[in-house]
């Protein structure tokens, strides 16, 4: 008697699950088309985002590599008085360094600071070059978060318009709003985190090559003034 009823137990207990519904399952790209339209704004800035970081971060890191012979080299020939050879070796180099001292190198002769003058003049174009797209970046970071901000209001203001015109208030009338108001606001905090980072790294790495274009500087012009002492 007791086994049957274990038996019969175990028979319904199966037959309430095979009935219970599947819970249905929700993929990364749904999750996404719930936020609605605030998420193409939202996905174009990550895609300029993860742009400007790539192009600039490899445009820096060649920025900032150079030949550890390429200054003496360049101290030698202005010793032996071959400006010529010295100019042209800069010709030779691609890098910021080389095209600051290319223009150090034409100006010898005149006064040191002329030539500083310049030298520096390059420099900040230099700059200029690798810090191009960085106000880009910064734009993405602080934009994001605010337009996904903007989806939450949104998507909130379409959850309380679904309430006010439902006469039974229903858990699935109001889901639709607000999926839009939660998933546009953690996909603007992730692309707005992931560009604030990616931001700061680009911005620590052009302050690198900057010392690095300094020190040159400085090297360079230490060595006109050597003739001087």
């Amino acid at each position: 008697m007791l086994l049957n009823l274990l038996l019969q137990a175990q028979t319904a207990a199966v037959s309430l699950a095979e009935e219970a519904p599947i819970p249905e399952k929700l993929s990364l790209w749904d999750l996404m088309l719930k936020g609605g339209l605030i998420m193409i704004p939202i996905f174009l800035l990550s895609v300029l985002a993860v742009y400007i970081f790539i192009e600039r971060y490899f445009a820096i890191r060649r920025a900032a590599q150079t030949d550890e012979n390429f200054i003496t080299r360049i101290k030698g020939y202005i010793h032996d008085g071959k400006i010529d050879a010295a100019v042209a070796l800069c010709q030779s180099t691609d890098g910021p360094i080389a095209r600051m001292l290319e223009k150090g190198i034409q100006r010898i002769g005149r006064p040191l600071n002329d030539i500083n003058t310049a030298i520096e003049n390059v420099g900040k174009l230099e700059v200029a070059k690798l810090e191009k797209g960085l106000p880009a970046l910064a734009s993405a970071a602080g934009g994001a978060p605010m337009i996904g901000f903007l989806g939450t209001v949104t998507g909130m203001v379409k959850a309380f318009f679904n309430m006010a015109q439902a006469e039974n208030i229903d858990i699935k009338i109001l889901s639709s709003g607000i999926y839009e108001a939660m998933v546009t606001t953690v996909a603007g905090l992730i692309v707005g985190i992931v560009a604030y980072f990616g931001y700061n790294i680009l911005v620590a790495s052009v302050e690198k090559v900057v010392n690095s274009l300094e020190a040159s500087t400085t090297e360079f012009m230490d060595l006109l003034n050597e003739p001087t002492k």
